[in-house]
């Protein structure tokens, strides 16, 4: 890269860092939180995120391996060795802390639990009917057909409370959806590790929830 462009580059990433933390502020406002609970909530995140509690080992079956054309060479994450075996985790960043805080707002938002159930049900079917098993990666799925649904039913649902629930039914829905039900489909990822919540962070249920409130 010629010298010349590295402060343009460094002027980009730091335009797009603005943006990402003005709109997790907002969300995070949306919410109900103060900036030191969004910022203790994307920490406990963030760092989460690094933290897979195992839960099971299951043996599976041998798939064929990913194909690669000059379309997708270089852009296939690098697989990590499979021995024959993957253990089934959960992410606390990815997982346990959006379902816990969801919890959170269950108690503390004047959220129906009707509604939320509704909410919840909508994003479940969405994401089940939208995910699929990818051998060798995991449980793939378009990233913003979860957040637009959340964000719609929430929008329908109740309109005031749209933000807690699009947050509810987001995090809950793709949890259940694209995880919980998928998990016959184990076996056929052979994959040294299955994570429920996703791979981290800002994979599927974290982001799914923030961008859905974002929409409402």
């Amino acid at each position: 890269m010629p010298l010349h462009l590295l402060p343009f580059l460094f002027l980009l990433i730091l335009l797009l860092a603005v943006v990402q933390v003005g709109a997790l502020t907002l969300a995070f406002e949306k919410l109900g939180l103060s900036s030191g609970g969004g910022f203790l909530l994307l920490t406990g995140s963030i760092l989460g995120s690094l933290i897979n509690l195992p839960l099971a080992r299951i043996t599976a079956g041998h798939v064929e391996p990913l194909p690669r054309n000059w379309l997708t060479q270089g852009f296939l994450p690098r697989r990590l060795g499979f021995t024959g075996t993957t253990l089934l985790a959960v992410n606390v960043g990815g997982g346990i802390i959006p379902v816990a805080f969801s919890l959170y707002l269950l108690l503390t938002q004047p959220v129906a639990f009707a509604d939320a159930l509704l909410a919840v049900a909508a994003v479940s079917l969405t994401s089940y009917a939208f995910s699929r098993p990818v051998p060798g990666l995991g449980i793939g799925m378009p990233i913003f057909i979860a957040p637009v649904t959340a964000a719609l039913a929430a929008l329908l649902i109740d309109l005031e409370q749209a933000a807690p629930l699009a947050y509810i039914g987001g995090t809950l829905g793709v949890l259940i959806g694209a995880d919980l039900l998928r998990l016959g489909d184990i076996r056929q990822l052979a994959t040294p590790i299955a994570s429920i919540g996703g791979a981290g962070t800002f994979d599927g249920i974290f982001i799914t929830g923030i961008i859905a409130v974002l929409l409402t």
